[in-house]
C-alpha cells in the first residue's frame, strides 16, 4: 500500500470563488423581525396551491420521481406555448448552466460573459476546465459590441443574464438578434431569464423565439423569483431539440424530486398568484427607485425586482456602512464586493410594510 497523499484536483478548481449568497440572518438575531432583502426572492411566497401539492406530494416519499418531469413539462409547454419536447427540467437553472458546461465547454475553451454578470458563469467554466471571459459593461448594462469583440474562435457559449443580476439591466429583442448573427455561428448562446416574468418593457423578450429560430440558443428559466420556490431548487431550459437530447444524457436520471415537480406544476397553474407578484412588484419598483434617489444615492434603472444602488465614497456614508447600519436595524441587503461593485448594495423588493422601513432606516442614515 502506498503513502498517503492528499487528492489533486483538475487545474482552475482551486482558482474558483466559491459562491455565497444573500445572508439570512442578522448579527445578534436582529430584534423580534428580520427584513430579507438580499437574495431577490418573491415577498409574495409561493401559491398556496403549490404548498399544498407539495405537502400532498410526502406521501409518495418512498417512489422516485418521473425522471422525465413529463407533467411539468407539459405545463410550462402549455403556458408559454413550447414544444414539451425541447425543455428539460433541472434542480434550478444553476444546475442546467452547470450541464451545459461540462457539456459543450472544456480545457483549451473559452466562457464568455459579461462584466457583472451572474458569478454562477464563472464557476461553472473554471469547473469544466474552460476559461471564463468578461466582457465590460462600461455603463452597468450588456455591451452587445464589447461581448462580439471578446469572442474568438475557442468561445463555445456566452451566457447572457436577461435582465441582468445584480444590475438590473436588459437587452431588447434586436439586441438579442444582433449579438447572435455576430458570435461564432459553432458558439451556443444562453439566456437566462431568471427574472423575464417581472419585464414589462415592450422590446424585451425571454429568449423563446430565438430559440425557435435557432439552433445555437438556450433560454434558461427559474421558479426561485416570481414563483416564490426558491427552496424547491427548480428551474427549466428550453433549447434546440440536439441540445435538449445533450443535456438529457447528461443529467441525473431522477434530477428532481417528486415533491419538487408537484409544487412546480401547481405554481404554473396558480397564474393569479403570479399575476399578483408582478403587480405588487410593478407597485413598488418604480416608488423604491425614487425614495432611495430622493436620499441623494444614485439607484441604477431596473426592470427585475431589485434595485442596485450606489453609496458615495466618504467616510461613514459607504455601502459598507450602510450595510452595518441596516443590518443593526435587522433588514439585510446584499453586498456587491463579489461583483467587484463594492460601492454598491442590491436591494429587493419586500413587503408594504418592509419597503418604508427600508427608506426610513437609509433616511436615518443618509441624514
Amino acid at each position: 500500500m502506498g503513502e498517503l497523499a492528499t487528492p489533486v484536483p483538475r487545474p482552475g478548481i482551486l482558482d474558483i470563488s466559491p459562491y455565497v449568497g444573500g445572508r439570512s440572518k442578522v448579527p445578534g438575531g436582529g430584534g423580534e423581525r428580520v427584513i430579507k432583502l438580499a437574495s431577490n426572492e418573491s415577498p409574495l411566497g409561493p401559491s398556496p396551491r403549490a404548498v399544498a401539492a407539495y405537502h400532498e406530494a410526502a406521501a409518495s416519499l418512498h417512489r422516485y420521481p418521473d425522471g422525465g418531469a413529463t407533467a411539468l413539462r407539459e405545463a410550462l409547454g402549455r403556458r408559454h406555448d413550447l414544444d414539451p419536447g425541447r425543455i428539460v427540467c433541472g434542480a434550478g437553472s444553476d444546475e442546467l448552466i452547470s450541464l451545459l458546461v461540462h457539456a459543450y465547454a472544456g480545457p483549451g475553451d473559452e466562457v464568455l460573459h459579461s462584466e457583472y454578470g451572474f458569478l454562477m458563469y464563472p464557476i461553472a467554466a473554471r469547473s469544466a476546465g474552460a476559461l471564463p471571459v468578461t466582457a465590460a459593461e462600461p455603463e452597468l448594462k450588456t455591451d452587445v459590441d464589447g461581448l462580439l469583440a471578446r469572442a474568438t474562435p475557442r468561445t463555445r457559449i456566452i451566457f447572457l443574464a436577461n435582465p441582468n443580476n445584480p444590475t438590473g439591466s436588459y437587452l431588447s429583442t434586436a439586441e438579442l438578434r444582433r449579438l447572435r448573427q455576430g458570435l461564432p455561428g459553432d458558439a451556443l448562446l444562453v439566456i437566462d431569464a431568471a427574472y423575464a416574468e417581472y419585464v414589462g418593457a415592450a422590446d424585451y423578450g425571454p429568449g423563446a423565439e430565438l430559440v425557435g429560430d435557432c439552433d445555437n440558443v438556450v433560454m434558461t428559466r427559474t421558479f426561485s423569483k416570481i414563483y416564490g420556490l426558491a427552496a424547491m431548487r427548480l428551474g427549466w431550459a428550453y433549447c434546440p431539440p440536439a441540445v435538449a437530447d445533450v443535456l438529457n444524457r447528461v443529467r441525473g436520471p431522477f434530477n428532481v424530486s417528486g415533491p419538487t415537480l408537484a409544487a412546480g406544476e401547481a405554481a404554473v397553474a396558480a397564474t393569479d398568484h403570479v399575476e399578483a407578484a408582478r403587480r405588487h412588484n410593478e407597485r413598488w419598483l418604480p416608488r423604491l427607485s425614487a425614495d432611495l434617489a430622493g436620499l441623494g444615492l444614485t439607484v441604477y434603472p431596473s426592470v427585475a425586482n431589485f434595485v442596485l444602488v450606489r453609496f458615495p465614497p466618504e467616510a461613514g456614508r459607504t455601502a459598507d456602512a450602510a450595510n452595518a447600519f441596516l443590518l443593526d436595524r435587522g433588514i439585510i441587503p446584499r453586498t456587491m464586493g463579489g461583483y467587484r461593485l463594492p460601492d454598491c448594495l442590491r436591494i429587493s423588493i419586500g413587503l408594504d410594510d418592509e419597503m418604508p422601513a427600508l427608506v426610513a432606516a437609509l433616511t436615518d442614515f443618509m441624514s
